[in-house]
């Protein structure tokens, strides 16, 4: 019996032993094996804006900070460290050829080259002009027009009852409010001069324009519109012998007929029977 019992002791003692080996090895060999996913994409250093960097201004360490982006969605142009970006050995700074939003990618065609000279005409597209148009409050929306806003021009001409004004072009690019062509600056001030950009032909009407008569910018919504040739509107046009509204708001009433025929019908002028 005390044999039987001691067998008994020993197996169990043996068949701890060996949960407590396989536990450790599991344990060791698990983390290894759980490190290594095939399906997880691959990363690289890219480098982004840490901060808002306006247009033409210099392009500096402090500025800019780096993130992991998945290496088969990098885009063409990307940095992946300071060292191309920053000026080294006494160089002349590098130039943002465009506003960069923090957090956006630094890519190589929003910056110049080193002491590279950032103009306007670097944010324009292809085959395309940079021209001032004279404004004032009245005619620049109040002064709450700025860079990367789109508007129409309307032309105003004449006098008297000749008095017309036609819209001459449509959805052109605001590039600089005065001396002002940050697109990220959202501040609104009242301007003399405006340069849009244009095409050569776009031009040429704007330049006959300005000689002809008043220029007014009208600011247009961000929600996209198809353009549709507009006519002139004469004087004459919106000055008429009755009121458009002379006629008052129509009154509509509900008849009944045969009992269940219900329609609502417009009366264009009710009686006073008192």
């Amino acid at each position: 019996m005390r044999l039987q019992s001691l067998m008994v002791t020993m197996v169990g003692m043996a068949l701890a032993g060996a949960s407590v080996y396989a536990s450790r090895e599991l344990l060791q060999v698990q983390p290894a094996t759980a490190s290594i996913d095939a399906n997880e994409p691959k990363l690289v250093s890219v480098v982004v804006a840490g901060q808002d960097i306006p247009f033409g201004t210099t392009i500096e360490a402090h500025k800019l900070t780096t993130i992991q982006w998945p290496t088969d969605a990098v885009p063409s142009g990307t940095f992946e460290d300071f060292s191309t970006l920053t000026p080294q050995n006494g160089e002349e700074p590098r130039r943002a050829k465009r506003a960069m939003a923090q957090g956006e990618l630094v890519l190589a065609n929003k910056v110049s080259a080193y002491g590279e000279k950032v103009t306007i005409v670097q944010t324009l597209g292809k085959n395309t002009r940079a021209m001032a148009i004279k404004v004032n409050a009245q005619t620049a929306v109040g002064g709450f027009v700025t860079p990367g806003d789109t508007v129409d021009i309307v032309l105003t001409q004449g006098g008297g009852s000749s008095l017309r004004a036609v819209t001459i072009l449509q959805a052109i690019r605001i590039i600089g409010v005065d001396q002002q062509a940050d697109e990220l600056n959202e501040q609104a001030n009242i301007a003399k001069t405006v340069t849009v950009e244009v095409t050569p032909e776009q031009g040429q009407k704007l330049a006959l324009a300005q000689r002809a008569g008043t220029l007014s910018l009208s600011l247009r919504t961000l929600d996209a519109v198809v353009d549709e040739p507009l006519d002139s509107i004469k004087l004459s046009d919106i000055i008429r012998d009755k009121s458009p509204t002379e006629e008052g708001p129509k009154l509509t009433i509900k008849v009944r007929r045969g009992g269940t025929n219900i329609k609502n019908v417009e009366v264009k002028e009710v009686e006073d029977k008192n």
